[in-house]
């Protein structure tokens, strides 16, 4: 029984967030390093630390990796990722929470956990297919899709 609780414990959810920047009709993604989804396209994101707002954590993540400064708005949505071993046993479990947020400067260069990055339009995102992570590509296609919405509605 000791055995079960260790394990459980261990394997707590862990708190992430996403940063989801759209500037001039394009939605910022970056290409992970490292698990989940290392080698893919994605929304720039990581962990939130101790005592850090999700607003704060989606900032700091998104200067850490892109060097683009931008300013926290809404949290827009929840994802769980989890990760089964060969058996099936779980290995990860990730909330990761979906903050948008204004672009407002900064000199972009990849850095931590991101390769590269790309500002993709609906297009861009159609084309790179699978080289996208599946979830980043639906919210991404949700967030550009309202974005045309809105500008069409404050005209």
């Amino acid at each position: 029984m000791d055995d079960d609780r260790s394990h459980f414990q261990a394997l707590r959810p862990i708190a992430s967030v996403s940063a989801a920047v759209v500037r001039d009709g394009r939605i910022l993604l970056v290409r992970r390093r490292n698990p989940p989804n290392a080698g893919r396209l994605a929304l720039p994101g990581g962990k939130v630390e101790p005592g850090e707002t999700l607003r704060s954590a989606a900032a700091r993540e998104l200067r850490e990796e892109t060097g683009v400064e931008a300013e926290p708005r809404e949290v827009l949505t929840a994802i769980d990722v989890l990760s089964h071993d060969a058996e099936g046993e779980l290995l990860s479990h990730y909330v990761i929470v979906v903050v948008r947020l204004l672009w407002r400067g900064g000199d972009e260069a990849a850095a931590s956990d991101a390769s590269e990055l790309e500002w993709l339009d609906l297009a861009g995102l159609d084309a790179a297919g699978e080289d996208v992570c599946v979830t980043a590509a639906r919210v991404a296609r949700e967030i550009l899709r309202g974005d045309g919405k809105e500008e069409a509605a404050s005209r």
